[in-house]
C-alpha cells in the first residue's frame, strides 16, 4: 500500500543522524503498524545511519515474515523463536519448523524466547519447557540467543547457568530489571540490550546509574519498535509509533549516562553486535 506524505517524513526535530553506523538489534518490523510504509521506515533508518536491523521473530508466522523481509531488504536479518507468551503452543512440529528456520542464512539468532512471569499468558511450566527446548535448538545450531525476561530473573539465571557451557552467546534484550539481576547476567557472560526505556523518567531512571556497569563489549542497543517510544524526544510524534530511525536518540541518552561520546558508544555497540550476530562488516 502506498504511504501518505505524512508517513514519509519525521518531524525535523526527530531527523537524527548517528555519527557512526548503528545496529538496531530488536526491531518488530512485522508488526501491522509498519504494513503501510515499511519501505519508508527502512529508508529513514538508513538516512539516520541505522544501517543494520535485526527483525524479531516471536512465533512461527512472524519469524517467517522476518526472514522474508531479510531476503527483500539489504541490511536486514531475522531471529526465529517463540516468545514466552506463546509457549503453550510449543510442540514437536513447531520445533521442527524452527530448526529449519535456524538453518537459513538470514536467521542470526534463536529467539525471542525466555520467561515472562509478569503476565503469564502461558504458565510458568509451559514457558520453561519451551525455553529449554529452544536452548537445545541453539546448542544444535550454534546460533546465539535473543532472550526475553520479565519478573523471572532468578529462574532465568538458574536455567541459563545449567546451559551456559553449551550455548554460544546470549543477549538479554530490552533489559529493564535491577542491579542484582544485571550483575547476575553479566556474571554468566551475557550481553545486554538497552532500549528507550532509559529515556522514561517514570520507569527507567533506575537504569541510568547501571549503564557504567555494562562492559562496552557486552552492550548493544535497540528500539524494540513499534514499542517503547522514548518519552523525552524533542518533538511529538503523531501516532506514537517507534521506529529504527530514532535509535540515535537512545544511543545519545545512553552515552550521556555512561560519560562517553555518542560516536564512541555507537561504534562500540555496532562492533559488539557485528561480532555477536556474526554480521558482515563494512570494508
Amino acid at each position: 500500500m502506498a504511504s501518505s506524505t505524512a508517513d514519509n517524513v519525521l518531524p525535523e526535530a526527530l531527523q537524527f543522524r548517528s555519527p557512526s553506523p548503528l545496529v538496531d538489534i530488536g526491531a518488530n518490523l512485522t508488526h501491522e503498524s509498519f504494513d503501510r510504509d515499511l519501505g519508508d521506515v527502512i529508508a529513514r533508518a538508513q538516512t539516520a545511519q541505522v544501517k543494520t536491523l535485526i527483525v524479531t521473530g516471536t512465533d512461527l508466522a512472524h519469524a517467517e515474515q522476518a526472514v522474508s523481509l531479510a531476503k527483500q531488504y539489504p541490511g536486514l536479518y531475522a531471529t526465529a523463536g517463540v516468545h514466552p507468551h506463546d509457549a503453550s503452543g510449543w510442540n514437536a512440529e513447531l520445533a521442527h519448523k524452527m530448526k529449519a528456520l535456524h538453518a537459513l542464512p538470514q536467521v542470526v539468532a534463536v529467539g525471542e524466547c525466555g520467561l515472562d512471569f509478569n503476565r503469564n499468558f502461558s504458565t510458568p511450566a509451559e514457558q520453561e519447557h519451551a525455553f529449554e527446548a529452544q536452548l537445545a535448538l541453539a546448542v544444535e545450531s550454534g546460533l546465539p540467543l535473543f532472550l526475553h525476561e520479565r519478573d523471572a530473573g532468578v529462574r532465568m539465571r538458574e536455567i541459563l547457568t545449567a546451559w551456559r557451557d553449551d550455548i554460544s552467546d546470549a543477549v538479554v534484550h530490552c533489559f529493564t530489571a535491577d542491579r542484582d539481576t544485571l550483575h547476575g547476567y553479566l556474571d554468566l557472560d551475557m550481553h545486554i540490550g538497552l532500549t528507550g526505556w532509559i529515556c522514561d523518567e517514570r520507569r527507567g531512571h533506575h537504569l541510568r546509574p547501571l549503564v557504567k556497569d555494562i562492559p562496552l563489549e557486552r552492550l548493544m542497543v535497540e528500539t524494540d519498535c513499534p514499542y517503547l517510544l522514548p518519552r523525552n524526544l524533542p518533538a511529538k510524534l503523531k501516532g506514537r509509533r517507534h521506529e529504527p530511525a530514532l535509535l540515535p536518540w537512545i544511543v545519545k541518552e545512553i552515552a550521556q549516562w555512561r560519560g562517553i561520546s555518542e560516536a564512541e558508544l555507537g561504534s562500540a555497540t555496532t562492533r559488539t553486535a557485528q561480532r555477536f550476530f556474526r554480521l558482515p562488516t563494512e570494508s
